[in-house]
């Protein structure tokens, strides 16, 4: 049988630190969401000799889009991910050091028990017959 040396402090500084790069990720994406249309509306549009803004799109400011369009989904995937994996291996080192609690607890309920004596050959010669 294989055994576990989970430490549990050790998991919950490595999910900690986890959470902080996983926060500056999501952080980040969020920036980008804000941030990559806006870029995409200053990137200009397409207008003949100065003329005011026609709102055709440019393609620095259609290539934004698309990219951001592109790859959203991916990086609410990753964000989504991310949490489920750090929330998983906190509920498990939870369910871990509740198993060696409630083992130590049954342990020590049946050092408590009071001993049963059986004294049913007592009366009974011993030895030879």
């Amino acid at each position: 049988m294989t055994g576990w040396d989970i430490s549990p402090s050790g998991v919950q500084r490595v999910l900690g630190k986890t959470a902080e790069a996983a926060k500056g990720l999501s952080d980040t994406g969020k920036a980008l969401q804000k941030t990559l249309p806006s870029a995409a509306e200053s990137a200009g549009t397409i207008q003949p000799g100065g003329a005011e803004k026609s709102g055709v799109q440019g393609p620095v400011g259609a290539a934004l889009r698309e990219f951001l369009t592109a790859h959203q989904e991916r990086l609410m995937y990753v964000a989504v991910r991310t949490s489920n994996s750090l929330n998983g291996a906190d509920t498990a080192t939870k369910a871990y050091v509740q198993g060696d609690l409630d083992m130590a607890a049954r342990a020590h309920a049946n050092a408590l028990k009071e001993p049963t004596i059986d004294l049913s050959g007592a009366g009974e010669q011993q030895g030879d017959t």
